[in-house]
């Protein structure tokens, strides 16, 4: 009876006992990261292979009727070149094939400003930079081949990528972000927070993710070159908005649409700089500048819920001010009064916006002058100028993927008047002086020799930069700049809405809409 009582008197197991709250959350974790593992040995396996390469999937934004390759084969073979073809839109350029042993290349991938517009690639800050650093170090061939294409968007410059990363590139420089309202295209197809941010957007970066969307389509008869559903098919080359008679007439505003085009934007953005990390290359973005001082929107409009009292009142503070302007110096006090009143009538009218940057201007009061002058760009109906959230988008992405940046935005700010950029340094609303594109090659130098890309440059290679800089320049016919003022003009009236270009489909209809006008003018009593 001993026995029973001794068994009577162990404590029970503690398997009934509830668990505390620290032994709970291991638990649930261990299960996660149970149910994760096959997960994670997927992507880790495709990585060893090389399968599901995500930058490889398909826009799901825009696709093109085609795509032609930006460089094709030299008579002799020895390298690549930009053909004839492409000139529309790029400037001549090659490289040789295969690499040379001691060339450091660089390829630079943006619009016309990359070009060197309103010249040409002799004067971008792409060919200061071979000169600059051949100055630093003459032991080495810097080739930084020139991809800048007229009015081309981020989305444009994908494909440039994808070809130029097969021809061994050291460095890939980005300066893009003006051009990506050019071109029409919708955005309707996606769900606000869907595709381009958000959870897909992340999951779009596991090889995993990519094959079994890829295994899905081709379920579905479908293969990844296929445009998705709502999807814009662009044409092979730009077709801007502005190329055509009318142009500017289709700029209204559309929050919408803009907030599609800044996700779009750092969208690919953060899409080529993986592209260049998965393959190993090195990326240097550059944070556009954009013409702030002595460059007034490019078209305004009214805030849709204004009441007609609203608008007249505006109107009539705006008329007020302009008065004390011409009044001179003793009416700058009081006209920046009526226009501060104008703005809070209306704060969306860009043109509103860029009467009190320019009077603050005028009574030196620089911080209030430059807000409004950006808050007068970020208004512009018609964008053709980088927007800040743009801007913010090329830091920030910079930061979370670790990649070198160069903020020309601070450089000619600093550089310039009161720190607003104007036409000291900018020949245009975004493209840089001569000047100005040395300057930007002079920084991106200095940063490349601090990073140690350049190795133990001679004490004297800024004044032999200088130097070779004057040689160069001398050498350039004076031709090239007469051609570049001619560019400036048309690229004037180009920005200003007075393209004389009928869209295609239209000419036939407006030629049919006058011999209407004639026939009821013949018959009209």
């Amino acid at each position: 009876m001993e026995a029973p009582q001794a068994i009577a008197d162990t404590p029970l197991p503690s398997a009934g006992r509830p668990l505390s709250r620290r032994r709970r959350w291991t638990f649930r974790l261990a299960a996660v990261a149970l149910g994760l593992l096959p997960f994670i040995l997927f992507e880790l396996a495709f990585l060893a292979l090389g399968w599901g390469r995500p930058e490889l999937h398909d826009d799901p934004l825009v696709g093109f009727s085609s795509v032609r390759p930006l460089f094709v084969p030299t008579s002799d073979g020895l390298g690549r070149e930009i053909p004839p073809s492409r000139l529309p839109w790029f400037c001549h350029d090659s490289f040789a094939v295969p690499k040379p042993a001691k060339e450091f290349r660089a390829f630079v991938l943006g619009g016309s400003t990359v070009q060197g517009h309103p010249f040409a690639r002799q004067t971008s800050f792409t060919t200061w930079l071979e000169i600059s650093l051949a100055a630093a170090d003459p032991s080495r061939t810097w080739r930084f081949v020139n991809c800048g294409g007229v009015s081309y968007a981020t989305y444009r410059l994908v494909p440039i990528l994808e070809e130029i990363l097969a021809y061994q590139p050291d460095l890939v420089v980005f300066y893009t972000g003006h051009n990506e309202f050019l071109e029409a295209r919708s955005f309707e197809h996606l769900q606000r927070g869907g595709l381009i941010t958000g959870a897909v957007d992340a999951a779009s970066r596991l090889r995993t993710f990519t094959l079994l969307r890829e295994g899905y389509l081709r379920w579905q008869g479908r293969s990844s070159p296929e445009p998705a559903a709502g999807r814009t098919i662009l044409p092979t080359e730009v077709e801007a908005l502005l190329d055509y008679r009318g142009g500017l007439e289709r700029y209204h505003r559309d929050d919408a649409w803009r907030q599609g085009v800044i996700d779009q934007y750092r969208f690919n953005l953060r899409r080529m700089v993986r592209m260049c990390r998965a393959r190993g290359v090195d990326v240097l973005l550059v944070n556009p500048v954009s013409k702030l001082r002595d460059c007034p929107p490019f078209k305004s409009e009214h805030s849709a819920d204004l009441s007609a009292d609203q608008l007249q009142r505006w109107q009539d503070l705006t008329e007020a001010a302009a008065a004390q302007l011409r009044r001179g110096s003793l009416g700058y006090p009081r006209a920046l009064e009526l226009y501060q009143q104008a703005v809070e009538i209306d704060p969306l009218h860009a043109g509103g916006l860029y009467n009190l940057a320019e009077v603050c201007d005028l009574l030196d009061e620089s911080s209030m002058a430059k807000a409004a002058y950006i808050a007068a760009k970020d208004a512009d109906v018609c964008p053709l100028r980088i927007l800040r959230p743009m801007n913010d988008a090329v830091l920030e992405i910079a930061k979370q993927e670790n990649v070198l940046v160069y903020d020309a935005q601070k450089l000619f700010a600093k550089h310039s008047n009161n720190g607003i950029p104007g036409g000291d340094w900018l020949i245009d609303h975004v493209h840089p002086t001569i000047a100005g594109h040395q300057l930007l090659a002079d920084e991106i130098s200095s940063l490349l020799v601090a990073r140690g890309v350049v190795s133990a440059p001679s004490d004297d290679w800024q004044s032999v930069r200088k130097a070779r800089y004057q040689e160069h320049f001398d050498a350039l016919d004076p031709l090239y700049f007469e051609k570049g003022m001619q560019r400036l003009k048309g690229l004037t009236d180009w920005a200003a809405g007075r393209a004389k270009q009928l869209r295609p489909g239209e000419a036939e209809t407006g030629a049919a809409d006058s011999k209407s006008d004639a026939l009821e003018r013949s018959i009209a009593p």
